[in-house]
């Protein structure tokens, strides 16, 4: 039997940072407490965050755990058009893509829900 559950957006659940160099983006999910880590931890894969970001046709995705502080960091190559110096986009420095990968969504058990963050839904 599956528990109730609820689709959120995982800033809700989690908080990023963003940091560049080259054309390599590295954002951070930091999880607003530690009980949500695990969600983490299953849901947003390498695979998922190269999904979400199809659109800038990162050439891989890595993910590294960061278990005691309940974090992970996903490194992301070729995602900033050549980088600072050789890109024309108004966010060379990638810094608005933690919030692209804020924006997924989470699938979470009603038992935690009150370990959510942020504004709730309508």
């Amino acid at each position: 039997m599956r528990l109730p559950s609820h689709r959120v957006p995982l800033f809700r659940a989690a908080h990023g940072r963003t940091g560049d160099k080259g054309d390599r983006s590295n954002i951070s999910v930091i999880a607003w407490h530690p009980e949500l880590y695990p969600l983490l931890v299953e849901q947003i894969t390498p695979e998922a965050v190269a999904a979400q970001f199809q659109h800038r046709a990162p050439s891989g995705v890595q993910r590294f755990l960061l278990p005691r502080l309940h974090a992970m960091n996903f490194v992301l190559d070729g995602v900033l058009d050549g980088g600072v110096n050789d890109a024309l986009n108004l966010d060379a420095h990638g810094k608005a893509l933690s919030f692209l990968l804020l924006d997924m969504t989470l699938e979470v058990p009603e038992a935690l829900l009150h370990r959510l963050a942020g504004p709730r839904e309508g």
